[in-house]
C-alpha cells in the first residue's frame, strides 16, 4: 500500500521543477525579446541610453542606466533618496548601496520597513542607509527628507508611489538632485499631458489611473530645470538630468516624443542570477 503522504510529496516536488522551468522559458523569451527590441535602428545611436540597460537589483533595466547616467556625468557626495522601495531588495538605489553610496529610503507598508531593519541592519548600524516609515505626501516630503539627514545637492532622487509621483516632484525643494528617476504612466503617450488630482491619501488601485504621462513630466522637469535623456525599456521609469549637467552628453531632442517607451511591463522577468539579496559585500 503506497503511502499517500509520500505520493503527495512527489507531486508538489514535479509541480515545483516544472514551476521552475516554466520560469526559466518564460525569462528566456523576455532575454530574445530585449535582444530583439535592441536591434532596431532606433537604438543604434550610442546616446541613447536603452542599450546600456541592465538589471542587478532594479525592477527592470533601471540599474544599467543609472550606471551609464553616472559614467557621462560622474558622481560627488554619492548620495541618494528613494521612497516606495518595498522591501528594498528590488529597486534603483539597492546596488548602489552595496557600492558604497550612502541614502535614504522612505517606505510607508509596515511590515516593508520592518523587513528592511532586518535585511538591511549592516547598512544601518553603517549609517550608510537611514530608513524613514511613512507614507509620502507633497505635504511632507521636505520634512521627511530633512529629518533623514538629507539637503542641499545630492546625487540621485528616486520616487515610485504608484500615484502621487508628480505632485511629490514638485513640492520637493529640500534637496537639489543631479539626476532624478520617476516612474510615468505610459499608457498616455504623448502628446498627452494628463496627471491625476492630488489627493494625500490616495492609494492606486490596480488600475491605469495613476501618476502622470510623460508630457506631463516634461514640463515639469522644465520648471525645475532638468532635461529627459531616456525612459526604461519597460516604459516604467523615465530619467531626467539637471540642466547644467547635460551638455551634449545625452540624445536630443530632450522631448516626451523622442524618449517614449511603451508599456512593455514583461521586462521585470529580465534574468539577474537567484534571488535578490543586496550584500553586505566586502570591497577587493
Amino acid at each position: 500500500m503506497t503511502d499517500p503522504g509520500s505520493d503527495t510529496a512527489q507531486i508538489l516536488a514535479l509541480l515545483q521543477k516544472q514551476a521552475e522551468q516554466s520560469r526559466y522559458l518564460a525569462q528566456l523569451r523576455v532575454q530574445r525579446a530585449w535582444d530583439e527590441e535592441i536591434k532596431k535602428p532606433r537604438h543604434a545611436d550610442p546616446k541613447r541610453l536603452v542599450r546600456y540597460g541592465y538589471k542587478v537589483y532594479s525592477q527592470n533595466d533601471e540599474d544599467g542606466i543609472i550606471a551609464e547616467i553616472f559614467r557621462r556625468i560622474g558622481t560627488t557626495s554619492r548620495t541618494f533618496v528613494e521612497f516606495g522601495v518595498e522591501t528594498g531588495v528590488e529597486c534603483n538605489s539597492a546596488k548602489l548601496l552595496v557600492e558604497g553610496w550612502r541614502g535614504l529610503w522612505i517606505e510607508s507598508n509596515a511590515a516593508s520597513a520592518a523587513a528592511i531593519r532586518r535585511d538591511f541592519a549592516p547598512f544601518i548600524a553603517d549609517r550608510k542607509l537611514a530608513l524613514q516609515e511613512s507614507l509620502v505626501t507633497a505635504e511632507n516630503i521636505n520634512g521627511l527628507i530633512g529629518q533623514g539627514g538629507f539637503s542641499g545637492e545630492i546625487d540621485l532622487l528616486s520616487i515610485d508611489i504608484d500615484r502621487n509621483d508628480y505632485w511629490v516632484w514638485k513640492a520637493i525643494n529640500a534637496v537639489d538632485p543631479r539626476v532624478v528617476v520617476i516612474e510615468y504612466n505610459a499608457t498616455l503617450r504623448p502628446p498627452m499631458a494628463l496627471v491625476v488630482p492630488y489627493r494625500a491619501d490616495a492609494q492606486w488601485d490596480g488600475s491605469n489611473h495613476y501618476g502622470a504621462s510623460l508630457e506631463a513630466l516634461v514640463r515639469l522637469a522644465a520648471a525645475k530645470n532638468y532635461r529627459l535623456i531616456g525612459c526604461s525599456i519597460a516604459g516604467v521609469n523615465a530619467f531626467f538630468v539637471r540642466a547644467d549637467l547635460c551638455a551634449d552628453r545625452f540624445l536630443e531632442p530632450a522631448t516626451a516624443q523622442e524618449h517614449y517607451e511603451p508599456p512593455r511591463h514583461y521586462f521585470h522577468m529580465l534574468p539577474a542570477g537567484h534571488r535578490s539579496r543586496p550584500g553586505p559585500f566586502e570591497k577587493v
